[in-house]
């Protein structure tokens, strides 16, 4: 289980990262992905800056699932069923951000998928149940 809760973390770290590079940076990103003159910004307003908000909250939103993943792992050695389902589930949150990395910097992504699906396979593995005090049948 010690594997598991290290993997969340490290996979909880890079989502921060993410997430506070969409914070500060999220003028220039908007400008990347709204790079056409947009029709629907104000008069003296670039397209980034019109559309930096949506940026930021797709940061705050990759911080509150890193935040998530982390909370989770440092609440391991409570053994509390519920936690084994919230690895889990975080796993297949984790999933999703194999495409942004991968965007960013195609190596990543691919480093990025290995750990993402292994938080999503040890959860379900006859230790961790039995770490969570399920009892196979």
């Amino acid at each position: 289980m010690k594997n598991l809760r290290v993997l969340m973390m490290i996979l909880g770290g890079m989502q921060a990262v993410l997430g506070l590079f969409l914070l500060t940076n999220s003028v220039a990103i908007a400008e990347v992905i709204w790079v056409e003159r947009d029709s629907s910004a104000p008069c003296c307003t670039t397209p980034g800056e019109a559309h930096s908000g949506i940026v930021v909250f797709a940061g705050v939103l990759v911080l509150a699932i890193a935040a998530w993943g982390v909370a989770t792992a440092l609440k391991f050695p409570t053994r509390h069923p519920g936690l084994r389902v919230s690895a889990f589930v975080y796993g297949w949150t984790a999933l999703p951000f194999t495409l942004a990395f991968y965007e960013v910097v195609p190596i990543l992504g691919v480093i990025w998928l290995v750990p993402a699906i292994l938080a999503i396979v040890r959860p379900n593995q006859p230790e961790s149940r039995a770490w969570f005090g399920h009892h196979l049948l």
